[in-house]
């Protein structure tokens, strides 16, 4: 009898300590996996910080884009509240699930907006497929990209020198016409009393805006230049012929100017150049007897 109660309380205790031993392992690996959630709760957050650093930046490169301060101001609202929810982000711990929840949806809702405004934005400056072609490809480079420092600087400053070239303004259709004193056109150079140059500056929607100053310059067969005043042009003073101030809308518009001749024209190849905004805009070669 005595034996039976020995070996029945020997059972008793191997059995509290198996469980004891069970319940040790199980809080161990409950712990293990807690530390495993907020780890991966932690990635989670850092890779929401960088999505909406980058839905930050894309917002810059759009304004850097565009010339409507309509849009340019509705642009700007969005960019403060996605930096708002940035810095939310930043503060909430990690483990917070029902903050980081919240701040993953309106990082969905941030997505969605800029997307319309991607939409918005290249219809209205109808830019080139090349151009959408590399806005896509930055892009695609940037929400692939947690690199975001000095790559994405570089990639912001290409993209600014292409919009800035697709602004630019284009002068086509250039003509250059002798009249003689009677308004008619002159058959010699001899005969020439005015100089009729003529062109078209192309439509161009994402070109600013307003009045402009363009600038005709004339080089004669021995490479002087009919001579009126100067303008700058690459960090020089540039002789023009004539200039003139035109209301700039972004459509096609037609432009005259006109020389009166008080010098020996010889005949020759005169070359004729347009200037506005600091580039060379158009030029064509005419031969004359």
């Amino acid at each position: 009898m005595k034996k039976a109660l020995i070996a029945a309380v020997v059972v008793v205790i191997l059995a509290m300590a198996g469980i004891m031993v069970y319940l040790l392992l199980n809080n161990r690996n409950l712990e293990q996996e807690k530390m495993e959630m907020l780890e991966l709760a932690e990635l989670d957050k850092q890779e929401m910080e960088n999505d909406y650093e980058r839905l930050t930046l894309q917002y810059t490169e759009m304004m850097n884009s565009i010339n409507n301060d309509s849009i340019i101001a509705q642009l700007t609202q969005e960019q403060m509240r996605t930096q708002q929810l940035m810095e939310e982000l930043k503060n909430v711990k990690a483990a917070d699930a029902r903050e980081i929840t919240r701040l993953k949806k309106e990082l969905a809702t941030v997505r969605k907006v800029l997307r319309s405004y991607i939409r918005q934005v290249d219809s209205l400056n109808q830019v080139n497929q090349s151009l959408m072609a590399e806005n896509d490809r930055v892009k695609d480079q940037l929400a692939q990209s947690n690199q975001a420092n000095e790559g994405l600087r570089m990639e912001k400053q290409n993209l600014t020198e292409k919009v800035a070239i697709a602004a630019q303004l284009d002068a086509t259709g250039i003509t250059m016409t002798t009249l003689n004193k009677r308004q008619k056109t002159a058959k010699k150079m001899k005969d020439c009393k005015t100089i009729q140059v003529g062109f078209n500056i192309a439509r161009n929607v994402t070109a600013q805006t307003g009045n402009r100053t363009l600038y005709v310059r004339i080089q004669t067969p021995a490479g002087q230049v009919l001579t009126a005043g100067t303008f700058p042009y690459e960090n020089r003073q540039l002789e023009y012929s004539m200039k003139k101030v035109v209301e700039y809308t972004g459509e096609e518009v037609n432009v005259q100017t006109y020389w009166q001749v008080s010098e020996f024209l010889e005949a020759g190849q005169y070359r004729v150049s347009i200037f506005a905004d600091g580039n060379m805009i158009g030029t064509r070669t005419f031969t004359f007897e």
